[in-house]
């Protein structure tokens, strides 16, 4: 599918499509759990799992460890804290993600980072990899009212970039991201690499798969 000439602006995902960051989840949700007396979680579980906010992996890890629902708001607490210190430590930015944003500010495309993690860790991790100069705006989990895959994150960042969603293409690497751009009516392209929730990311209704950002060109 050919989206170029019809493109004005374009959505980017954050975890598993730009940055890995399953290390720092890992990393973070082990010590909140040791904190708790609470026994430690893989990190196959982690990459299931993230992908729909914070508070959604939280409460996932703690059923998972048969740990009390009621834990949740120490846990979130624990979770806040040390995820400042951790933020970016044990993250990487994938092969490709520089030279492919670089290839759409060049074709005059304005650009937003669109994450379902928290504002304020976003923020300094994209600042951190040296990726924040890339973004117009950026809008995290608790920018809206709703979370991806609800459309209302993309209606409101396509509304930030003065965009139409039919001219304006989300980059992402889940059934998260794919939901949402169906519903709000944006075109969308998943990075084959990314946190699927551990489904296989080919069999997602999305307008095509790219193994690096940089490949972003053909379309």
């Amino acid at each position: 599918m050919k989206l170029s000439q019809s493109l004005y602006a374009a959505i980017v995902d954050l975890d598993g499509t730009m940055i890995d960051t399953l290390g720092d989840f890992v990393v973070v949700l082990n010590r909140v759990l040791s904190e708790l007396a609470l026994g430690p979680v893989e990190r196959a579980f982690v990459e299931h799992t993230v992908g729909k906010g914070s508070e959604h992996l939280i409460r996932n890890t703690l059923a998972h460890v048969g740990a009390d629902a009621l834990l949740y708001a120490q846990a979130w607490a624990l979770y806040q804290h040390h995820y400042r210190e951790v933020n970016g430590e044990h993250a990487s930015v994938y092969p490709g993600v520089i030279e492919g944003l670089a290839a759409l500010k060049a074709r005059g495309l304005r650009l937003a980072c669109l994450t379902n993690k928290p504002t304020a860790f976003a923020l300094p991790l994209l600042r951190q990899k040296g990726l924040d100069g890339f973004f117009s705006v950026v809008f995290g989990g608790d920018s809206f009212e709703r979370k991806k895959p609800d459309p209302l994150p993309l209606v409101k960042t396509c509304a930030a970039l003065g965009a139409a969603p039919a001219h304006t293409l989300m980059v992402g690497d889940s059934s998260n991201d794919a939901r949402a751009a169906r519903a709000a009516g944006c075109p969308v392209v998943l990075v084959s690499y990314g946190y699927n929730h551990g489904e296989p990311v080919h069999a997602v209704d999305a307008d095509g798969v790219i193994d690096r950002l940089d490949q972003l060109d053909r379309f």
